[in-house]
């Protein structure tokens, strides 16, 4: 089996285990879809799901928009909560604009640098 008929999955002239062939290589595939692609999606969803539950009152964020602020309250309905930007000023957000990105970078301990 030539290695441009692997690629184009075109038949094996001398017809010998090309389909149990094909079938393998097509096996491998998903697989390597799956490692590299669906498996680490599905874990920054999880992480991000669970870090959003786990928000309190007092916790600074930033959302995708942008807007810094820090919850002042979080609703009974679950999906949304009240956002201070500036004091006596609040906005109604929904949970799932937080960026977690951005919200974990501002929460980072300020890295100490050495004057000399």
């Amino acid at each position: 089996m030539t290695l441009l008929s692997i690629f184009l999955m075109t038949p094996d002239p001398s017809g010998k285990g090309s389909s149990s062939f094909s079938l393998i290589f097509l096996g491998l595939m998903i697989l390597v879809f799956w490692l590299f692609m669906i498996r680490p999606q599905a874990k920054k969803a999880k992480q991000q799901k669970e870090q959003i539950n786990n928000l309190q009152k007092g916790d600074k964020i930033v959302t995708i928009a942008g807007i810094h602020g820090t919850i002042n309250k979080i609703n009974d309905d679950g999906t949304t909560l009240q956002l201070e930007v500036s004091p006596g000023s609040y906005l109604k957000i929904e949970k799932s604009t937080i960026s977690m990105e951005w919200t974990n970078n501002i929460n980072k301990p300020a890295a100490t640098t050495d004057a000399k």
